[in-house]
């Protein structure tokens, strides 16, 4: 798969899926996700509450959540779910407040056969109680545009060189996904090096990027 700075359109052919999950601040699963082969765009948000129109100030009783659109022939969501279960920023089993809350929102039925599943798997990973909830999804509102791709945000001449210079682009483009996780280091070096050709970047642009996934492989993605 060839990954461009257009809109998820060009992958219409594909019968896409969609996961929501809450795993503290939705910063870190943007990267964490959007790196992932089969993943095909991310966006964060606020979802899990009744109040309308939530923001970041004023989020009620909404948790920030990251919303993953995936392609089902290359990525299970058994496979978004192993993710899910191994990076938590506050754990599994600490009470916390409804904003970093761990939540898994299914869409369909299997979604949540799958996650009740695994939960009860995870479980016995632990002597303390898991606190994970599973709810259906019903509503996500879209985090302010400074949430999205916020770490490649901080990277102003990777994203004119590659003509993601519109928060819409950031977004929803699939290439947006895969540059906010690899600068932040949710991608190995190996990965990077056989994902590279697809990427569709720039000589200075894949150097640059390259400098980051060194530097950051294996910090850590939490806010």
């Amino acid at each position: 798969m060839i990954y461009s700075n257009k809109m998820p359109g060009q992958f219409e052919e594909i019968q896409a899926k969609r996961a929501t999950f809450g795993m503290g601040c939705f910063w870190a699963g943007d990267c964490l996700f959007g790196v992932l082969p089969g993943v095909i765009r991310t966006c964060v948000g606020y979802a899990g509450g009744q109040k309308e129109s939530p923001t970041y100030k004023n989020i009620g009783d909404h948790t920030e959540v990251v919303d993953i659109e995936y392609n089902p022939n290359i990525v299970s969501y058994s496979q978004l779910l192993a993710l899910f279960w191994q990076n938590h920023e506050y754990g599994l089993t600490t009470k916390i407040k409804r904003q970093y809350m761990s939540l898994i929102l299914y869409h369909d039925e299997e979604q949540k056969l799958l996650a009740e599943k695994s939960r009860e798997q995870e479980q016995y990973k632990h002597t303390d109680l898991i606190l994970t909830e599973i709810r259906k999804f019903e509503k996500f509102y879209l985090a302010e545009d400074y949430h999205q791709k916020y770490r490649l945000r901080k990277h102003p001449w990777l994203m004119e060189n590659t003509g993601l210079t519109s928060d819409e682009l950031l977004r929803n483009s699939p290439l947006a996904a895969k540059l906010n996780g690899y600068i932040a280091g949710a991608g190995t070096l190996e990965q990077f090096k056989k994902e590279l050709p697809n990427l569709n970047l720039s000589e200075k642009a894949a150097k640059y990027l390259e400098k980051y996934v060194i530097e950051n492989q294996g910090n850590g993605l939490y806010c």
